[in-house]
Parts: structure tokens; sequence; C-alpha cells
């Protein structure tokens, strides 16, 4: 058999998944990935297995997440995030927190978003920078975001809001090295886009979420009430999100939660209400 062929790939588990099942054990079987961040080889090894987890990491950043790609037993939605000091590995109980570690004070271009990774609410910074472009053709750049949300966001506030970046050049940067392509952070994106653009910082105590439409409608994401909760228990006093979300909510969970809620039915009225 020709090493790393498909039917050597499909020899060797089959043996593997075998002797797990004789003896009752588990066993790991590490592969590489490409530079796409894929299993590399045949990817039979994939579709054999019960379970496939990336275990995840910045070159620049002592953080890893371990997420999960393919459960046959249980939820893929799930992740967990690890710091590596000098014992090892080590978990990351407040991952909000830990990504917020550095935010101190309100500057144009930044606001603090809340996803969601899993059935775990995290809080991140989500930073733009908008500037005058001195090429034909502005440049558009982004990490940690998903390119083609980012054009329609920029596509959506020139059409809905007025604002003239078309001979802007944009830049968009999730804080902490995280990668997220949540809708939810649709309207964080836009405001901070606007911030930027019109150099207005927004409130320290403020948080954003909700997804924004073509048309530049604010619709409802789920999981409102936990990424409140996680708010809450960092500090901030005022929410944006969408109006949907907000007649969700009970009146009694209002009230526990503590924090002043402001929804909106679209992107300008949003807008409104921070600047």
């Amino acid at each position: 058999t020709v090493p790393g062929s498909v039917s050597q790939v499909r020899e060797v588990t089959a043996s593997l998944i075998q002797l797990a099942k004789n003896k009752g054990i588990s066993i790991f079987v590490v592969g590489h990935v490409t530079k796409e961040g894929v299993i590399a080889g045949p990817r039979m090894l994939e579709h054999m297995v019960d379970c496939v987890l990336y275990f995840e990491g910045e070159r620049y950043h002592n953080y890893r997440v371990l997420r999960s790609v393919k459960n046959r037993f249980g939820s893929t939605y799930e992740m967990g995030i690890f710091t590596m000091g000098a014992r090892g590995l080590a978990e990351v109980e407040n991952p909000s927190a830990f990504f917020l570690s550095q935010y101190s004070e309100s500057v144009p271009g930044s606001v603090i978003v809340a996803t969601m990774e899993g059935s775990r609410s995290l809080l991140v910074e989500l930073q733009a920078l908008v500037t005058s472009s001195g090429y034909a053709s502005p440049r558009r750049t982004v990490t940690g975001f998903d390119q083609n949300r980012v054009a329609l966001m920029i596509a959506v506030l020139e059409k809905r809001v007025g604002l003239n970046l078309q001979d802007q050049d944009v830049f968009v940067n999730l804080v902490g090295g995280m990668r997220i392509t949540e809708p939810a952070l649709d309207l964080g994106l836009a405001v901070a886009l606007a911030s930027s653009y019109r150099e207005q910082p927004l409130s320290k105590s403020d948080i954003v979420f909700g997804e924004v439409g073509l048309t530049g409608e604010v619709r409802a994401v789920s999981r409102a009430e936990m990424r409140l909760s996680e708010a809450v228990k960092l500090g901030f006093s005022r929410c944006i999100l969408p109006l949907h979300n907000v007649g969700q909510l009970s009146d009694q969970i209002k009230k526990e939660l503590e924090i002043e809620l402001i929804g909106v039915k679209s992107l300008p009225e949003a807008l409104d209400a921070l600047f």
C-alpha cells in the first residue's frame, strides 16, 4: 500500500476502531492540517472517526482554542479556551474578561460585541479603522472576521446611512486573534465603521449585538439573555440590540439583568441612539 493513500488510511483507521471497540478504550489520532486549516491528506479519516477536534492557536498569542467540527454523540458548537503558561495549558474560566483585559478607554472605531461560541457567551472587542485612501482601489483588510460581511456592511452604510466609504481604506480587527463569523456581530461592525469614520467614540459602558440585513434592518439573534448576562457580569450598563429581542424578554428578566436595553429596528436608528 502506498504510504498516505486512501486505502492505507482506511485500513489503519479501521484497525484502530476495531482495537478501541474490543478493548473498550478511546484512541486519539493526531494529524496535520493544511495552510487553509483543514485536515491534510485523504478526508477518509474524518469520515470514519466519531469526533474531530481542531486545536487552534495564533503564533503571537498565548491562548489556544479546542473546537469541535464533528461529533457523532454530541454538539459541534462547543469550544474550549486555554492559555499556555510555564506549566502547560490552563483553562480560561472567564474568556470574556480575558479578551477584554486590555480594554481601558473609549476610542473611535472600538466597540464591544457579544457573540456566542457554542453554548458559551463571549464579549470581544471589535476595532475598525476608516481612513482616506491614497490608491485608486481602496484597501479592505480584515483579521478574524468574514471579509464578505465587511463588504456587505460597507455597502449598507453607504446606501442606507449615507456614509461615503467608497474612497476610504477600511481595516477591521477582532482583538485577541479570535476568528468569529457569527452574523450577530454585524451591528457591532457597522457601529465600529461609523464610529471611526465620524471620529466619535462610544461610551465604555455600551455593548452591541444584532444582525443587519441588506435594507438596513436590525434582525433578532439567538440567546440574547445569555449575551446580556455576560455583559452585566463585566459591568456594562447599556446594550443596543434588536427590538425583537427586547420584546422576547419578560419583565422579570429585564429587572434581574439590571442593564439598560435600547431596542432598534434599523441601522440608522442604532447609530442615532449611540451617537
